[in-house]
């Protein structure tokens, strides 16, 4: 006897970008929205549970990564799916609002909803009484996507769409689970999305919501006037990762498939010809242990989940770059993480720590220290810089009186605005950030504390 088909979800998380990407099956045919481009943790799944893919689609022309779409739809000869609206340099099936399609016993009804973007689609699956909703950028737990990404210019427009595509959206029956691709640290997402409005959900096994719930706890459902909604919207968006502008482009060609096996690894004196020659060499390791002891012109850029939105925002664009970890995992992590955003290949990578990659290259450190101590400090009368790296919007909500604001993502082309006789003191919001900033500022012979803190500890206003 055949088993009843039943509709279930398989989520892959990235945490390092905030998104996720789903396969959505009825058992035994599946479909796979939004995947990223390492598209080995998609196959997985698709092994493991011996679905056949029918469609591979994409909710929008992505611009915070690399999209494994094309990639994935051609290994696999399923049907690659985009909005019909959309430019791409490659063969795909076009789809309009209202089309539907079937994989196995799934429907799916193709929901034209932009705002994210011109073109944003989403889209339901249904199977029986059951229904889900694929979101992307545009309904998010809490919020919706940003809407400046195509152009400040256009934002306007694309916000007020926005809220039109959240109220369509919210016409669906109120037990419709919702999947968003952004909305869980993404800086895809605009007014600050509250994941925590959502729930784990036994079958999913993830953080999940409803359309009902989100009717009540949504920024865009809870706010009926658009004008509102749209002066909310745009007056709480700071910058985004300056590696997006190369993303959308990269994706409308058609990305090839990645290469993740290991650089080759290089030698002592390789090693200091890159750095001389201006490329960048990625020193993996924890914060504290990099500034204990350190190759002088490294940047230290800690693996963890953001060390690809960070890397990317500050490295410019196209130059090699050689990573550099305690261990091979900690290499292959890194490149990983890398290519999602388009850094293909590192040329280059050495492990087993400073004590061996580092041998008779010239060595440095500098202090970590708490905001306490910087307090301490400035009771004494020494002369200190302090210097806050968080975003604009960070600063807005607290900052410390006679610190000097010069966000992350803007330090290698303001560096020279501080001061240079006395040390930096450099702060963020909980010592990520400031590690990497520690490490630039260091590069230039500067002297150089990191405090590595809590920002709520930060000293009184």
């Amino acid at each position: 006897m055949v088993a009843p088909a039943v509709l279930n979800v398989y989520t892959i998380a990235t945490p390092s970008l905030g998104d996720r990407s789903y396969v959505v099956t009825d058992g035994t045919h599946a479909v796979v929205i939004d995947p990223q481009r390492d598209i080995d943790r998609v196959l997985a799944i698709i092994n493991t549970h011996k679905l056949t893919v029918t469609h591979v689609c994409e909710t929008h022309v992505h611009n915070d990564y690399v999209t494994g779409g094309y990639t994935l739809a051609n290994q696999l000869g399923a049907t690659y799916v985009l909005s019909a609206a959309d430019e791409m340099f490659f063969t795909f099936h076009g789809v309009h609002d209202g089309d539907t399609f079937a994989c196995g016993a799934l429907t799916v009804t193709v929901l034209h909803t932009p705002g994210h973007t011109p073109t944003h689609l989403s889209y339901l699956v249904t199977l029986n009484d059951e229904q889900v909703v694929f979101t992307g950028g545009s309904l998010l737990y809490g919020s919706v996507g940003r809407t400046d990404l195509m152009s400040r210019a256009q934002a306007e427009e694309l916000t007020r769409a926005q809220h039109a595509s959240a109220k369509r959206l919210a016409t669906l029956a109120d037990a419709t689970t919702i999947f968003p691709t952004h909305g869980f640290g993404s800086f895809c997402s605009s007014a600050a999305a509250d994941d925590t409005m959502a729930r784990t959900d036994p079958k999913f096994g993830v953080e999940i919501s409803t359309i009902g719930e989100q009717k009540q706890q949504n920024i865009a459902l809870t706010t009926r006037d658009t004008d509102t909604l749209v002066k909310l919207i745009l007056g709480g968006l700071d910058a985004y990762p300056r590696y997006y502008v190369h993303m959308a482009p990269r994706n409308r060609i058609g990305p090839a498939p990645v290469n993740l096996t290991p650089p080759a690894n290089v030698a002592r004196d390789e090693l200091a010809r890159r750095m001389r020659d201006g490329e960048w060499v990625v020193d993996l390791r924890a914060r504290r242990v990099y500034a204990n002891d350190h190759v002088i012109g490294t940047v230290n850029v800690e693996i963890g989940n953001s060390f690809t939105t960070y890397l990317a925002w500050i490295i410019p664009w196209g130059v090699p770059v050689t990573l550099i970890g305690d261990t091979e995992d900690a290499v292959a992590e890194a490149q990983r993480q890398l290519v999602r955003v388009g850094i293909d290949r590192p040329v280059a990578k050495a492990t087993g720590g400073v004590s061996q990659y580092g041998d008779g290259l010239p060595r440095g450190a500098y202090r970590v220290a708490s905001f306490a101590e910087y307090s301490a400090a400035k009771a004494t009368n020494t002369p200190i810089t302090l210097l806050d790296v968080r975003r604009h919007d960070e600063r807005k909500k607290a900052s410390v009186p006679g610190s000097v604001h010069i966000p992350m993502h803007e330090l290698d082309r303001r560096i020279d605005e501080l001061p240079n006789d006395t040390p930096v003191w450099v702060h963020c919001a909980s010592g990520f950030r400031a590690s990497i900033a520690a490490s630039l500022i260091t590069r230039l012979g500067r002297d150089v504390v990191l405090i590595d803190d809590d920002d709520t500890r930060m000293p009184a206003q």
